[in-house]
């Protein structure tokens, strides 16, 4: 498994891509394939065939998994994708802008 810098919950800027400068929350995280889920950003096309009686299949829009390197954490202070240090405080790591010091939970 691979550490991640992106935690569920996150706001974060795609850096590269057809989706570059979009700012969405993070849905999913995989650690083993190290990507993220961007709501927003890389949407995909589904066909999706109905499984039950009554209901109905059809194209589906749905976010497609981006690499997490492609992605950085948005900093409200600094308004632009940050990279991020960990500080321990106590026994809690904690991650801090590199740019201007704000803590992240």
């Amino acid at each position: 498994m691979a550490k991640m810098h992106i935690k569920k919950g996150d706001t974060v800027v795609v850096l590269s891509g057809d989706d570059k400068g979009v700012q969405g929350e993070v849905i999913a995280v995989s650690r083993e394939e190290g990507k993220v889920l961007v709501k927003g950003a890389n949407i995909i096309h589904k066909h999706v065939k109905p499984r039950k009686q009554g209901e109905s299949g059809g194209i589906v829009d749905a976010e497609g998994a981006i690499y997490a390197s492609k992605v950085a954490l948005y900093c409200p202070d600094c308004k632009k994708g940050v990279r991020v240090h960990m500080n321990v405080d106590g026994d809690k790591k904690i991650r801090v802008c590199a740019k201007c010091g704000k803590k992240f939970d």
